[in-house]
């Protein structure tokens, strides 16, 4: 009998490893294991909940996609999330904001004039997402500087630092393969890109989480600085959390979304799902989801009472766009803002990526009050150029 146990609980735990090591959890299980034992996010008042919902937007997403595909994509966008987005506003008065973190290699005016007027109503801003394979710096440095100079004087993207005349944008690597992260060296090929990005305007990444991918940081659940070294890659697997009264520090910050074992719908019976802040039809924005992300509580480092909840989905891919411009997204709007949002315990804040860093910023330079007061802090809204 006692050999039997015994048997049995080595068994089960070399399939724990085998499922671990599968799925890229030895990456960041330890920090995730260890915030969750000294976590508290105890504290008085009301809790301020800042949602950013960032978008890898993709029109030309797939194999043999032909043009009038990729219109009708950007189109079915342009008509249909502001029928839904417009009958929710949040504690300041704000509709729930799009991020549209856009390909460079997929760039036509015609696509981004239809978001730019959707921007222009107050329901999203565009950022900056690329795809590259085997790059150098140099070229990355050319490619960043052109396309957001493009945006801007197309779209009337971004806003132009004063000192360093760069235009300041916000960053999503396509494959998640940040700095080079992907253990091949596929997908980018430049170990120096924090660096790159910080030169050429760019001021925060939200390309994480990307579990269950290797490109995953060990640090997670986290809003932190990374320090690159320009001959390794992934130099931002760690780096310094963000906290109130610090100062910025290495290269770049990293914004990430909630990462955690969903308890709540495990495969098998047994086994949870990872949480990983995707949208999509296969992961709807369920209540149950919506709980995890708040209760993760992602903060500034001592100030436990205003939450950061980032969630990324793809778009444009046609079978979840149902999700993202249907019922799905209505249902997860209308429990964020009966949950939270009742003004006394919680108050519910959408957010762009930009208003969102600027409000870390907030935070880091230990203001109080009112979030909304701070969604220009550092960085100024654009002017959109609507068609």
């Amino acid at each position: 009998m006692l050999l039997t146990l015994l048997v049995l609980i080595i068994t089960i735990s070399l399939a724990l490893v085998l499922i671990i090591r599968k799925k890229h959890m030895h990456l960041w299980l330890g920090h995730y294991l260890k915030r969750k034992l000294f976590l508290s996010s105890n504290t008085d008042g009301t809790k301020h909940i800042m949602f950013c919902f960032v978008d890898h937007y993709e029109p030309m997403w797939g194999k043999d996609v032909s043009y009038q595909q990729e219109c009708d994509r950007v189109e079915r966008w342009h008509q249909d999330y502001p029928k839904v987005a417009k009958q929710f506003k949040d504690a300041d008065g704000c509709y729930p904001k799009h991020s549209f973190f856009y390909p460079e290699e997929e760039y036509r005016r015609e696509h981004l004039d239809k978001i730019t007027d959707l921007c222009a109503q107050g329901m999203g801003e565009i950022e900056i997402h690329l795809h590259h394979h085997n790059d150098t710096s140099e070229n990355l440095r050319n490619t960043l500087e052109r396309f957001t100079e493009t945006l801007h004087e197309n779209h009337g993207a971004f806003v132009r630092d004063e000192q360093s005349g760069k235009l300041q944008y916000t960053f999503i690597h396509g494959n998640w393969c940040l700095d080079n992260s992907l253990p091949s060296g596929n997908m980018c090929g430049v170990n120096d890109e924090l660096i790159v990005l910080k030169e050429t305007g760019c001021y925060a990444d939200f390309t994480f989480p990307s579990a269950p991918s290797p490109t995953q940081p060990a640090m997670v659940n986290e809003i932190y600085y990374a320090k690159d070294d320009p001959e390794k890659p992934k130099s931002h697997n760690t780096g310094k959390v963000v906290t109130v009264g610090g100062n910025p520090w290495g290269d770049l910050m990293l914004i990430t979304g909630p990462v955690g074992l969903n308890w709540k719908q495990c495969k098998k019976g047994f086994i949870p799902q990872i949480e990983n802040s995707d949208i999509r039809t296969s992961m709807p924005p369920t209540k149950d989801r919506v709980d995890l992300w708040v209760d993760t509580a992602i903060t500034v480092k001592g100030k436990p009472d205003w939450l950061f909840i980032k969630v990324h989905t793809h778009g444009t891919q046609e079978q979840d766009m149902d999700t993202l411009l249907g019922q799905p997204f209505y249902d997860m709007c209308q429990y964020l803002e009966e949950k939270y949002n009742d003004g006394e315990d919680y108050a519910l804040h959408y957010v762009s990526a930009r208003e969102m860093y600027n409000i870390v910023k907030a935070a880091e330079a230990g203001q109080q009050g009112n979030p909304n007061d701070y969604r220009d802090y550092v960085v100024a809204a654009p002017n959109y150029k609507a068609s």
